[in-house]
């Protein structure tokens, strides 16, 4: 077992290359934005400020042009702004969001919308460059006491609890409201609409984990704090920081031993990401095999072309999760 774990170990170090730019970036700059992060909801260039001092943009065209900085917040801001607003993305889908920085040309483009909207706690390390006059963070108020054992980030992950998740789009319908509130009620119940959504799917999942017969799991980058406490697991992971961090020798022979000590069979990895890791712990554990739990930052091309949403990340989550968990599958 010992000289199979130094062979993997030694194809994957000659393979992976160590991301030490990745460190920096959300290590360091994570912990130099947080703080600023947290005290603004809605900002005008650097300056926070509250939703009562923002002034109404007269938008000409019929639509507010709303730029969201990856995934998840775009399709929050699709559920709440519908038809009144045209929406795009400042991370593309399919690129990992921990180690993205925009070129002049995207900080550009951005410029010449209505309004930003971001997750916060982090994980945007570049939203001061930024200089559009409405930003909006959608994580703003959020109780947030889930560190990384390795630098003391904050785990940036709220939208992955649905109940976490509603707040989001609470901050978001507000934010909406304070710069176009000619579209206030349309705002309010779109966003009550897709808030009965997360609730079903709170309860869906709630009713799909009590059958389960294990409480522990396996992720590939500790992205997972709020919801596991949330439904009451306990969650591991490959990697205490992102998913592009360093993993140590030392660290995968850990979580090798983790996976046998609680006998778990099923190691999880990242659509976004190689799962060459998670492979490597799932050869040395008794019918070990890797599936997907998404931390829902993007999309493949594959479901790009399918119109695959938040909702169904969620659902496909619970599925490969039940599976790892030993539950009783669902007849939904």
């Amino acid at each position: 077992m010992t000289i199979n774990i130094i062979i993997i170990l030694s194809f994957l170090f000659l393979s992976i290359p160590v991301s030490f730019y990745y460190q920096n970036l959300y290590g360091q700059n994570q912990k130099s934005t947080l703080t600023a992060e947290l005290n603004a909801n809605v900002t005008s260039n650097a300056k926070p400020r509250s939703l009562s001092d923002i002034q109404s943009i007269q938008n000409i065209s019929n639509k507010l042009k709303v730029v969201s900085s990856f995934f998840p917040i775009g399709e929050f801001v699709k559920k709440i702004g519908g038809d009144l607003i045209e929406s795009s993305l400042l991370i593309p889908n399919g690129i990992e969001p921990h180690d993205f920085e925009p070129t002049i040309n995207q900080i550009q483009s951005v410029n010449s919308a209505n309004v930003l909207i971001y997750n916060g706690l982090g994980i945007e390390s570049w939203i001061d460059k930024i200089s559009i006059p409405h930003k909006i963070q959608a994580a703003v108020g959020l109780n947030v006491s889930y560190y990384d054992n390795s630098n003391k980030t904050v785990d940036p992950h709220v939208w992955l609890d649905p109940e976490l998740a509603k707040k989001e789009v609470e901050n978001i319908r507000d934010g909406l409201i304070a710069i176009d509130p000619n579209n206030r009620d349309i705002y309010i119940s779109n966003a009550k609409n897709f808030s009965d959504q997360l609730d079903s799917l709170n309860r869906d999942i709630t009713t799909d984990l009590q059958s389960c017969k294990k409480k522990d799991f396996i992720s590939f980058h500790n992205s997972f704090s709020y919801f596991a406490k949330r439904f009451g697991l306990n969650q591991h992971s490959i990697s205490y920081a992102g998913p592009e961090a360093e993993i140590s020798p030392k660290r995968l022979a850990d979580i090798i031993d983790t996976a046998k000590n609680l006998q778990l069979h099923v190691i999880y990895s990242e659509e976004l990401i190689d799962p060459r890791y998670a492979s490597a712990v799932a050869q040395e554990i008794v019918n070990g095999k890797v599936l997907v739990l998404s931390p829902i930052e993007g999309l493949t091309k594959n479901e790009q072309a399918s119109g695959i949403g938040y909702m169904d990340k969620m659902r496909e989550n619970i599925k490969n999760l039940m599976e790892g968990l030993d539950c009783k599958q669902s007849s939904k």
